[in-house]
Order: C-alpha cells, then sequence, then structure tokens
C-alpha cells in the first residue's frame, strides 16, 4: 500500500513538472507571438538618394550638405545612402525646382529668390533691407511666416524641409565703389532671374541683366556685365575678387537657402524614414547657418588682404535708396499679398524690441 501511495506521489510530482514547463513555454510563445504581432515591422527600407546644391564642398551649403549626409546614415543605420552634387552637377536652381517636381531628383538645396517664379510668395525674402542681422531673419524663417510658406510648397509636388542661409548679400562691380545712390546708375549688374531684384536695381538707376551663376566669372572678366551681388564667401570662393576691384558693404537683402523634397519622393516613405530625413535637415542647418556667419566674417578679411577695395554705405544713405524702391515694394507686396508681407514686418519689429 505505501509502495503504491509512493508510486502516485512520484507520478504527480512529475506530472506537475511537465505541466508547469510545457504550460509556462505555451504562455511564453503566446506572449512572445502576441508582441510580434503588436511590432510593425522595419519601416527604414534600403534607399539611395540624390542631394543637390548649389556650390562647392567648401562652402557652408556644401559642408552642411555633408553634415546631412552624415546624419542621415548614421541614423538609418547605413540603410540611407546619400549621393552629394555640388556646384550644381544636376542643374541650376530652376532645374532642381524642375527635377524635384518631375521627381528625377529627390533632394535640394537652393535659394529661396528663383523659388518666387513657381510660388510667388517667397518674393518676399528679395525685399531689400527688411532684416539688420541674422537673428531676426532666423525669427522669420523659422516661426509662421516660413511655415506659411512651407506650407505652399506640396500644391507644386514640392515638400519644404527647412531654411538653411545663403546670407546678406553685397555688391562688387569693376567700375567705382557704391557708397551712394548716384553710383548705382549705369552699372550693367547681373541679378538671379527674380522680379523683385529687377525691378529693385532699374528704380535704383542700374542696369540689372539676369545670368546663370555659372557665366557670372566669364561675363565679369570679360566686362560684358559691370558687377554682380552675392554673399561675401559667395564672392572669395568663386574668385569674383580677381575680376571685381570694388566691393561695397550694402547688405541689402538676405537670402535663404531652403532644403527641399520631391513631394513624389517624399510620399513613397515611411513617417520613420520621413522623420529621419527631418531631423537630419534641421540638425546639418543649425550647423551650416553657424558656419556660414563664420565664414562671412573670414571672406570679409581675406578679400580685403586679396586687395578688394571695401567700402560701407551710410546709414544716411540707405534711407534714400530705401526711399526709391518703396513704390516698387508696395507693387510687389500687393502682388505677393500684403497681408504676409505685413505679418513679416510686424514678427520683425517685434523680434527687435525683446
Amino acid at each position: 500500500m505505501k509502495k503504491g501511495i509512493k508510486k502516485a506521489a512520484i507520478y504527480l510530482i512529475i506530472s506537475s513538472i511537465i505541466l508547469t514547463v510545457f504550460g509556462c513555454g505555451s504562455q511564453k510563445t503566446v506572449e512572445t507571438s502576441a508582441k510580434n504581432k503588436a511590432e510593425p515591422a522595419d519601416s527604414i527600407q534600403e534607399r539611395r538618394f540624390k542631394l543637390g546644391v548649389g556650390l562647392d564642398e567648401k562652402h557652408s551649403e556644401g559642408q552642411g550638405a555633408q553634415k546631412f549626409k552624415e546624419i542621415v546614415e548614421k541614423n538609418s543605420n547605413g540603410k540611407f545612402n546619400v549621393s552629394l552634387y555640388y556646384n550644381n552637377q544636376l542643374g541650376d536652381d530652376k532645374q532642381t525646382i524642375d527635377n524635384l517636381i518631375g521627381g528625377t531628383q529627390e533632394l535640394g538645396v537652393i535659394s529661396t529668390s528663383p523659388l518666387a517664379s513657381t510660388v510667388k510668395e517667397f518674393g518676399i525674402f528679395d525685399f531689400p533691407f527688411v532684416f539688420n542681422n541674422e537673428q531676426e531673419a532666423y525669427t522669420i524663417l523659422d516661426g509662421e511666416v516660413g511655415k506659411t510658406l512651407l506650407d505652399k510648397l506640396p500644391s507644386h509636388g514640392l515638400i519644404g524641409l527647412g531654411y538653411w542661409e545663403n546670407g546678406f548679400r553685397n555688391l562688387t562691380n569693376s567700375k567705382h565703389p557704391v557708397s551712394t545712390l548716384e553710383d548705382f546708375k549705369g552699372l550693367k549688374i547681373r541679378t538671379m532671374p527674380n522680379k523683385v531684384h529687377l525691378d529693385v536695381f532699374s528704380a535704383l538707376g542700374a542696369n540689372p541683366t539676369p545670368m546663370a551663376f555659372s557665366e557670372v566669372f566669364t561675363a565679369l572678366d570679360s566686362k560684358t556685365i559691370d558687377g554682380q551681388e552675392n554673399p561675401l564667401p559667395t564672392i572669395e570662393i568663386h574668385k569674383f575678387n580677381e575680376v571685381q576691384p570694388y566691393l561695397s558693404m550694402t547688405n541689402h537683402v538676405y537670402t535663404p537657402f531652403i532644403f527641399m523634397a520631391s513631394k513624389k519622393f517624399w510620399d513613397g516613405l515611411s513617417d520613420e524614414e520621413k522623420k529621419i530625413i527631418q531631423e537630419a535637415v534641421i540638425e546639418a542647418g543649425k550647423y551650416q547657418r553657424e558656419l556660414n556667419i563664420e565664414q562671412n566674417k573670414k571672406s570679409l578679411e581675406n578679400l580685403k588682404a586679396a586687395g578688394m577695395q571695401v567700402n560701407e554705405v551710410s546709414d544716411e544713405e540707405k534711407e534714400k535708396i530705401k526711399a526709391v524702391i518703396k513704390p516698387v515694394i508696395e507693387q510687389h507686396s500687393k502682388e505677393i499679398g500684403e497681408d504676409l508681407t505685413q505679418k513679416m514686418y510686424a514678427e520683425v519689429e517685434k523680434a527687435r524690441k525683446k
């Protein structure tokens, strides 16, 4: 009897152990299965895409593009591969816009001025003497006005991911120093193909000549044109000082870069992929802006050392210039949108009072 009881007890113990082990195993399997079902499949795919920029790898724009590539490839665990194309290798700003709309190019960084021919509201950044410094510009670009403009791009087949910095434009020429309103008269000045630029320089008595950037140095060298206007790092990197003895610190227009994506490309990305690219644009953009300010200061020193005759334009003369071009700005404000224009100026004034 005792022997039978002992065997029964052993059987119960063994059965309990088997049930515990396999029961736990089954529960664990169910939990794991449920967990796997709840987790989405990896939403970052292997992708290769092109990023085109207008300037070279020495410029802050080119270095910002390198930083973007580094961040994106790292944060995608190497699944994204970015090919960089400098010096408008994929086309100038207008061609880049067309490439992005058509989906033959995934990403591009361009100046906002050529974009105004596609989305007129971007023309507000071509109004002269809006900003006194970079921080005022950032307030507008990174605020409500900047977002309002980005929101207008998708209907044109474009996605705006953030603003980088081209910077304050200054005038160079081969004729004489430009320090007064009168000094503009008769100068044949290359401008971007932008109506605000053309009308402003015409009002000042100059002869504005729209021209592709790639043609500018040759035109300056051959005296086909007398001068051009660009931020200081661009003037230095492209050696305009070799054919332009005079540099006038007009700081007449602050031009942003805009980092854009093709909507056709963007719509094919997962939310996680979009987040990686968007965050990289912002992070690399902060780096690029800081670098551009440093390059601006250094370029001025280098251009002076290279022999350029540099002159300032007094506040008094700037007020005269503003008075002459005021009707031009008022006219373009009506065409672009008076509400948006007034909003920009109001936000700038608010920033100055802080």
